[in-house]
């Protein structure tokens, strides 16, 4: 077993830094008709934010629940606000989400 000692942790939780994590739910309207094109343009900007950086992890949820995604921006959390409410999927009303403040180690990655 790996042994942490206080001091590792210590240095360790100076490394941390804030990241802003957005929790993104469906609502009814998602499954009115001709919502999609909304839900298209939104991935789209998901994935330029993902390949501009700001967006390190994104996890689509698919568990038939109302939770749609799990994302981790590394932006503070009034720069996610100003963006996800010019999405047009949010403008739409077709998601909601909620942005909570959170500390991580900068370079964690889920594994290949």
């Amino acid at each position: 077993m790996t042994i942490i000692t206080d001091e590792y942790m210590r240095q360790m939780q100076e490394k941390s830094k804030e990241y802003c994590v957005c929790i993104l739910k469906t609502t009814p309207r998602r499954a009115q008709t001709g919502m999609k094109r909304f839900v298209t343009e939104h991935n789209r900007r998901n994935f330029v934010l993902r390949v501009q950086g700001p967006l390190s992890i994104l996890l689509q949820v698919s568990d038939g629940s109302t939770l749609n995604g799990v994302c981790i921006f590394d932006m503070s959390a009034e720069e996610v606000k100003k963006f996800l409410d010019e999405d047009p999927a949010i403008k739409e009303g077709i998601f909601t989400y909620e942005l909570h403040v959170a500390r991580g180690f900068p370079g964690d990655a889920l594994p290949r």
